[in-house]
């Protein structure tokens, strides 16, 4: 009897134990805003994207001198959200073809690591990698040039993109693509002493192209993105040339102790994630990791074509998709889904998905208004008190060349400097979209809280608001340059 008496007791301080434990676990969060690939339609090759404090961060290739950056609280948000400038160079010697940007969270600062080229050099033998420190812990910076982070014996020069960090043992690692000597372009790898600097200039080559599906029209490994899972190490690449359609995804494991050995990595011997005919995905690759916002989900970012001949070059789109991992511990990164195909978004995402921006000026706290919501060519763009009214709504819309169209969502008509003058006191106004430069701008990040300058492509003037009035109906303008309040313009996401 007393035997019974302590099972039964045990076996109750059992059940409780196990209830307690299963209520204590977290609700599986809902799923985020619907959302539809591509995730970015212009410039939308080699993705990186965060998600931080609130906010996906997006930035690509461009092939210019500059880097735009896109930030939404929704994934579905990023197709439309604005593309804002947040690192331009004039340095002759890497100021063209940016190519393969990241940005990487490191001794509470943003690194942004890109390759680039100098101006004035046919594309391509002449690519650096190169590293921008934030000036806080806003992704979109403000940011300033640090370094460029060359191997002595990479070939031709010094040559290597697609660079992004490793973590290993509390200490850092630069992982790109390279050559060395008469190799193959190969994953190649060094030690980091710092984020902007490398404690090594020698690289090692840790995977070169072999097997008969990274040789395709030329063997290439590229585009190194580490993954980190229950205390394992993989290292996911793009293998084969970018414009054939059987570019496609590989994956490293590091089983060893020291990352700087070869013999440390061991590659999967088939792709992990490839074309897919029958839904007319082709070339998918170049990829990056992110978590949902509660953390619960893991997903890819990568870019792809859309028919069989896109090319290396804008062509490529932006996508997104979550992933699983195998009961061996590896991830499973499925195939590739439909351009078109709304999926669930990321879990825990809470906040609506923007339709559109208010910009408010920094020194007033007014907004950007069409006077009146006239909706004829000419009407007046000034400021005024906000409101919900459609008139000081407004879509910026990519172009595709680094510059967007203003598009106020009352009127439909696109911000516009008057007869495309380039007089500092020109007025802005609204006009019929007519596809020329006075019609489009560049927004500048340049302080944090999301404000920019709105900067005219024709003219390289800003928008202003005359005589840094705050009353309601001071007329907005272009003006040079002057660094103050009043030519600044905070991006409010509306619904």
């Amino acid at each position: 009897m007393l035997r019974t008496c302590r099972w039964f007791i045990l076996g109750a301080a059992l059940l409780a134990l196990f209830a307690s434990l299963v209520t204590t676990q977290p609700a599986g969060a809902a799923d985020g805003r619907p959302f539809t690939n591509p995730v970015k339609s212009q410039k939308g090759a080699d993705p990186w994207l965060e998600y931080y404090n609130g906010d996906y961060y997006l930035i690509t290739t461009t092939f210019t001198g500059v880097l735009t950056m896109r930030k939404s609280p929704t994934l579905a948000g990023l197709s439309t959200a604005p593309s804002v400038q947040v690192w331009s160079d004039t340095t002759a010697g890497r100021n063209t073809n940016i190519w393969a940007p990241e940005i990487h969270f490191l001794d509470g600062k943003w690194y942004l690591y890109y390759s680039a080229g100098p101006s004035g050099v046919a594309c391509c033998d002449s690519q650096r990698t190169h590293v921008l420190e934030s000036a806080g812990t806003d992704p979109m910076g403000p940011y300033t040039y640090k370094n460029s982070l060359t191997g002595t014996n990479l070939t031709p020069g010094g040559w290597l993109i697609d660079a992004t960090v490793l973590k290993h043992d509390s200490k850092l690692y630069l992982v790109g693509s390279g050559f060395i000597g008469g190799s193959k372009q190969s994953l190649v790898i060094a030690p980091m002493s710092n984020p902007y600097t490398l404690a090594d200039q020698n690289f090692t080559i840790i995977s070169s192209p072999t097997l008969s599906w990274e040789t395709v029209q030329t063997p290439v490994n590229e585009g190194p993105e580490p993954l980190y899972h229950d205390g394992r190490t993989f290292l996911s690449f793009s293998a084969s040339f970018c414009g054939t359609p059987d570019y496609k995804l590989g994956q490293l494991e590091h089983t060893g102790s020291d990352p700087l050995d070869p013999a440390s990595w061991t590659k999967k011997q088939t792709p992990v994630f490839q074309r897919d005919n029958a839904a007319g995905v082709y070339g998918p690759g170049h990829n990056g990791f992110f978590t949902s916002p509660d953390g619960t989900e893991n997903w890819l970012v990568y870019h792809a074509n859309s028919t069989t001949n896109g090319g290396c070059g804008n062509a490529r789109t932006t996508r997104a998709q979550k992933f699983t991992w195998n009961a061996d511990g590896t991830p499973n990164f499925g195939t590739p889904v439909a351009l078109g195909t709304t999926l669930p978004g990321p879990s825990g995402e809470t906040a609506a998905t923007p339709t559109a921006y208010q910009l408010v000026n920094r020194r007033s706290g007014k907004c950007l208004d069409v006077q009146g919501g006239d909706s004829a060519d000419g009407a007046n763009i000034q400021q005024w008190a906000c409101h919900t009214g459609a008139n000081q709504k407004w879509r910026v819309e990519d172009q595709g060349n680094d510059t967007s169209r203003l598009v106020n969502v009352g009127t439909g008509k696109v911000a516009d400097v008057a007869g495309c003058g380039s007089a500092d006191g020109t007025d802005i106004r609204q006009w019929s979209w007519l596809n020329n430069n006075c019609q489009k701008f560049r927004l500048v990040y340049t302080a944090t809280g999301d404000y920019v300058r709105i900067v005219n492509e024709s003219t390289g003037k800003v928008a202003d608001v005359a005589n840094c009035s705050t009353a309601n109906g001071a007329d907005v303008r272009q003006w040079s340059w002057l660094n103050n309040t009043c030519q600044q313009w905070r991006l409010v996401p509306v619904s």
